[in-house]
């Protein structure tokens, strides 16, 4: 029985010596990757956040030169993704990583998921357009791809809009670019287009000069352009008016509605008609 123990205690304590001999031997490998290591993991610390101090640093001074929101977020965005690429490069070569390899393996995989994200690509050069030509900025209400909302944000792949009931409503860039962009505040007036119809028997005149009157009492309307009010069509069942009031753009839809009531209130107090939509029939008896 000692003789078997001595012989399974033999291997044993070569395996340990020679295990304790490999590591002596190489304790200095260790040690260098170990501070490679913890080399490569505060060069990720602290690059981030050198990466955070120079976006904001960028972000103050677009600020300060009065850029609109939505392009210093956008560019924001643009110098966080370059800078963090290089200092994971830079994190990867204090490894051992050889930087022309991972270069060029990022530049392949750059390749291979350009072809596959031909959509995110497109998107992403949209939004460069749209920050470069700023057929809107942030804060205006605009009406792209059959959406219409308040800009909230251009960001590097999409367009963030939030809907007049307050909806969250996301339209890729490429479809910014590609459909008509309808900006509604871009200049300071706007026209109001009103359509008011009155009976065949009522005095034309007259009903123009109580539509005018009446927008003309009212102080948000503007005195340039001029008001235009005139008989626009002789429809099935009344007398068209067009009423085209200008206002101040902030004030659109304040006096669109108030206008509306003013009018329909003056219309009644003067005895004219707005009929609703009738048919005559005649008959006709035969012998």
């Amino acid at each position: 029985m000692a003789g078997e123990s001595m012989d399974i205690e033999t291997p044993l304590v070569d395996g340990l010596s020679k295990a304790e001999q490999w590591l002596t031997n190489n304790s200095d490998l260790f040690v260098q990757y170990g501070v490679n290591i913890i080399s490569a993991l505060l060069i990720l610390f602290i690059g981030n956040l050198f990466v955070k101090a120079v976006a904001n640093s960028v972000s103050k001074v677009l600020h300060k030169k009065k850029m609109d929101k939505a392009v210093v977020e956008f560019m924001n965005g643009i110098v966080r993704y370059t800078l963090f690429v290089i200092v994971l490069i830079a994190a990867l070569s204090r490894v051992g990583v050889q930087t022309a390899s991972v270069v060029a393996v990022i530049g392949a995989a750059g390749l291979a998921i350009g072809l596959a994200l031909q959509g995110s690509l497109s998107n992403f050069a949209a939004g460069v357009l749209i920050v470069a030509f700023r057929p809107f900025k942030s804060g205006d209400y605009v009406e792209i791809g059959g959406v219409a909302g308040s800009v909230d944000a251009i960001q590097i792949f999409q367009t963030i809009l939030t809907t007049p009931d307050n909806k969250m409503v996301v339209v890729p860039n490429a479809s910014v670019i590609g459909s008509p962009i309808t900006n509604y505040s871009r200049h300071a007036t706007r026209r109001i287009d009103h359509v008011i119809g009155v009976s065949y028997g009522a005095d034309l005149k007259k009903t123009q000069e109580v539509i005018r009157k009446t927008l003309e009492a009212d102080e948000r309307i503007l005195k340039e352009p001029g008001i235009t009010v005139g008989v626009v069509a002789l429809a099935d069942s009344s007398v068209n008016f067009v009423v085209r009031p200008w206002v101040r753009t902030e004030q659109y839809w304040d006096v669109y509605f108030d206008s509306l009531q003013a009018i329909k209130e003056a219309l009644d107090a003067e005895g004219i008609e707005i009929p609703f939509p009738q048919m005559d029939v005649h008959l006709n008896k035969a012998d």
